[in-house]
């Protein structure tokens, strides 16, 4: 019992740890967005705030409320958050068909992942009021379809964007994306042991790069 009492109590205080840093930094990329207009900084903007969206539901959890339509919720947003996290680290190549072409491509697949997540039924997936249970296959698929190209995207850009720059910030800031969406992931992949360390490394590495 004093197991699961303290695995409780680590759950709650790192969720609403990373949610108070998280708000702060989602808001902070909205207004760089609203001075500079940079289009790789709305689409970064809208990933923090999806994911917050996330450590939010992940929180409400925590605390054992959980329905339908949170989960849905949820799985759509650490899905969708890592694709737009990866358009805004393609803005950084500056090819606009590229750019294009993956849009397109976030289109068409979240289009998928709604067509999946209304017309499938989930249970309850909270273990230890963590999200790790066994997912319908139409989600599964659909969620890797955003997820995985998106983290290979991630990855790329972040070689290329590095290797033009050598910009520790840069660096920074685009492992902490990288390490956000592996985050935003890890439900599909089943470790929710590291789901919570890798969102808090993450966010501390976006705050790094982005003060």
């Amino acid at each position: 019992m004093s197991n699961l009492f303290s695995s409780e109590l680590f759950i709650e205080f790192s969720t609403l740890l990373i949610l108070a840093l998280t708000i702060p930094l989602a808001s902070l990329m909205t207004y760089k967005y609203a001075k500079k207009k940079g289009k790789n900084q709305l689409y970064w903007s809208v990933g923090l705030w999806l994911f917050a969206l996330g450590v939010i539901l992940e929180v409400l959890f925590a605390f054992n409320i959980y329905n339908q339509i949170l989960i849905k919720t949820y799985l759509l947003s650490v899905a969708l958050l890592v694709g737009f996290l990866a358009l805004g680290s393609i803005v950084l190549l500056k090819k606009t068909k590229l750019l294009l072409y993956y849009s397109l491509f976030m289109v068409f697949s979240t289009v998928f992942i709604l067509y999946s997540l209304v017309f499938s039924n989930i249970g309850n997936i909270l273990t230890n009021h963590v999200v790790y249970g066994v997912l319908p296959l139409l989600i599964v698929i659909s969620s890797s379809v955003i997820t995985f190209p998106a983290a290979v995207a991630l990855i790329l850009v972040a070689l290329i964007s590095y290797r033009k720059t050598s910009s520790k910030k840069m660096l920074s800031i685009i492992a902490g994306v990288v390490i956000v969406s592996a985050a935003g992931s890890l439900y599909i992949a089943h470790f929710p042991t590291f789901l919570y360390y890798s969102e808090f490394v993450g966010i501390l590495l976006l705050w790094l790069g982005f003060i």
